[in-house]
């Protein structure tokens, strides 16, 4: 998973990625500690075409405030520039994972 540190590469990361998971997070919350290497396994198993990067809002406060970010974490995931999905605060992995599921499907033809 990279780490996104301007707000500029997030977004052109948005519009030009094909399927985009952008996980919003800290260096400070424990549920962000938590929840990361399980969205990081589950979706290089699952969705392999689709890319992760990781906003550090505690480092990166700015680029959370443009995009509306004020809890975390948060998982945001974006298909051919669309968010479609958007999870807060406490959230179900394997929900994030079947929720997924249809958009890639639909993206790729493949699982």
């Amino acid at each position: 998973m990279h780490t996104v540190e301007t707000l500029e590469a997030l977004q052109t990361l948005q519009y030009e990625s094909e399927a985009l998971l952008v996980l919003y997070g800290g260096s400070e919350c424990n549920v962000c500690d938590v929840v990361k290497p399980q969205i990081i396994t589950q979706v290089e198993e699952k969705y392999p075409k689709m890319r992760m990067v990781y906003v550090d809002c505690h480092k990166t406060t700015d680029i959370c405030s443009q995009n509306g970010i004020f809890s975390l974490p948060v998982v945001q995931v974006y298909f051919t520039g669309q968010k479609f999905i958007e999870e807060v605060r406490s959230f179900s992995v394997g929900k994030l994972m079947n929720d997924i599921q249809r958009p890639y499907l639909m993206c790729f033809d493949e699982v």
